[in-house]
């Protein structure tokens, strides 16, 4: 296995790839769409929204957690999870940007 080589670029690229990343898995995708949908924290229905097991529920959960896109609060024996806002509008900004640049260069593909 190579080490990293993240070192060579800077903190807001590397945290843009590992969102990016953490959405790039259709179960992980499957659940941000499901808590836009709902609106509200979800605690333990996403078992019956995907067709995926527990346990590998929860391992997508820890990933979307991990890079900040969903956020978690315990409320008795269970955990709530919710959108995080200010990573969705780091998220946006990012593909907005991209979107302007595009733009307002010329397509050397067409």
């Amino acid at each position: 296995m190579g080490i990293s080589k993240t070192a060579a670029f800077d903190d807001k690229t590397v945290e843009m790839s590992n969102i990016l990343k953490a959405l790039g898995h259709p179960a992980r995708l499957a659940i941000v769409l499901h808590l836009l949908k709902v609106d509200s924290c979800i605690c333990g229905e996403l078992v019956d929204e995907l067709p995926l097991a527990q346990p590998t529920i929860s391992q997508h959960l820890k990933e979307l957690k991990q890079v900040g896109l969903i956020k978690g609060n315990i409320e008795g024996t269970s955990v709530c999870y919710c959108l995080n806002l200010a990573i969705i509008i780091t998220l946006n900004d990012f593909i907005a940007n991209i979107h302007q640049q595009l733009n307002t260069k010329n397509s050397c593909c067409e």
